[in-house]
């Protein structure tokens, strides 16, 4: 069944405010093609071809894990992680299906640029901001290199990511990752057409 504004919340979001953006698998680089599948072959915890909110919800509990944040930041994160895997297609009794996967992705991406068009609140920063209130340990309003190291333990990801993403994201050079920048990143490096400078973000992981 085709993904459309009957099963895909960005499609019925994006088809409420009269955006009729179409999906085309040629408008997607091959390198970003391979980016999604691993990431989806990382979250598809039983490997049945098929994401549910169960697996989603496997990677904030690991978080929970290996972080020192109330158990309202915790919360936080997890909504947070819920709603944004919603509206990227993960429905909460079917799931998402590997071959609808980059689909959902890119209309996901036409969904936040169209939020930003209209001045709406963006879900990656939602989910960007609730990770930050999490990983800040220290609670100084940034977030350093052992700290990121959390998050790429949390997610599975080699440890030497955690330095490779930092020189990216810390763009202002302070030693320091601030909120728009770590938005910025996860935008540019999953929701932008690909673009060769950030594959190393996550250690060639992804």
């Amino acid at each position: 069944m085709p993904l459309d504004e009957t099963n895909n919340e960005s499609y019925r979001y994006l088809r409420s405010v009269g955006n009729k953006w179409k999906f085309n698998v040629e408008d997607v680089h091959p390198k970003m093609l391979e980016r999604l599948y691993k990431r989806f072959d990382t979250f598809d915890l039983d490997t049945d071809g098929k994401m549910n909110m169960d697996e989603i919800m496997y990677w904030p509990d690991r978080m929970r894990q290996l972080v020192n944040a109330t158990d309202e930041q915790v919360e936080k994160m997890r909504e947070a992680v819920r709603t944004f895997f919603f509206h990227k297609g993960v429905e909460p009794v079917d799931g998402l299906k590997r071959e609808d996967w980059v689909e959902a992705n890119r209309v996901f991406a036409e969904a936040e640029r169209e939020r930003e068009r209209r001045g709406e609140p963006s879900l990656i920063a939602m989910l960007s901001n609730a990770y930050y209130d999490v990983l800040d340990d220290d609670g100084d309003g940034t977030v350093d290199v052992d700290e990121l190291k959390t998050m790429m333990k949390a997610f599975d990801v080699p440890q030497e990511a955690a330095y490779t993403f930092f020189e990216k994201a810390d763009t202002d050079k302070s030693g320091k990752l601030e909120r728009p920048e770590l938005v910025h990143l996860f935008r540019k490096f999953w929701m932008e057409p690909y673009d060769p400078q950030w594959d190393g973000v996550y250690a060639f992981k992804y």
